[in-house]
């Protein structure tokens, strides 16, 4: 486990955008989260320090194993919660939001069985791909 919220997102961030772009710089996360350039620079240093990502020469930035590991746990995790609070009926913004902060904090066995209700009660959600990046 990446150990903090920031790292999981940041984590998080740079799978969902190498999934939509064809390589992700430090530009990039920044643009994503709405961070200054240098904020994100720190970051990276921090997660390239505990072996969580690899930066180039040409600053393009790629999860190793462990990151990738955390960053599809903590994107799982989100797609799962939005996805229940939306069947819940709570406004998909909000559900984005919440499922945003819930998901660093739950343990994998809640987080477990909140999946398996979904997915044995609500067989039209896709908990583990609402959205397909």
């Amino acid at each position: 486990m990446a150990g903090n919220e920031s790292a999981e997102n940041y984590l998080e961030t740079i799978l969902i955008l190498s999934r939509q772009l064809p390589v992700v710089r430090s530009v990039d996360i920044a643009a994503e989260l709405g961070f200054q350039k240098s904020s994100v620079s720190v970051a990276m240093k921090n997660l390239r320090g505990k072996g969580h990502i690899r930066v180039d020469g040409s600053g393009f930035i790629t999860l190793t194993p462990s990151g990738r590991a955390i960053a599809e746990m903590i994107y799982e995790r989100h797609q799962v919660l939005s996805s229940l609070l939306v069947q819940l009926g709570v406004p998909a913004s909000i559900a984005a939001e919440d499922a945003c902060r819930i998901e660093h904090v739950i343990s994998q066995e809640s987080f477990d069985a909140l999946k398996n209700h979904v997915r044995s009660h609500m067989p039209s959600a896709n908990p583990q791909g609402s959205q397909t990046l």
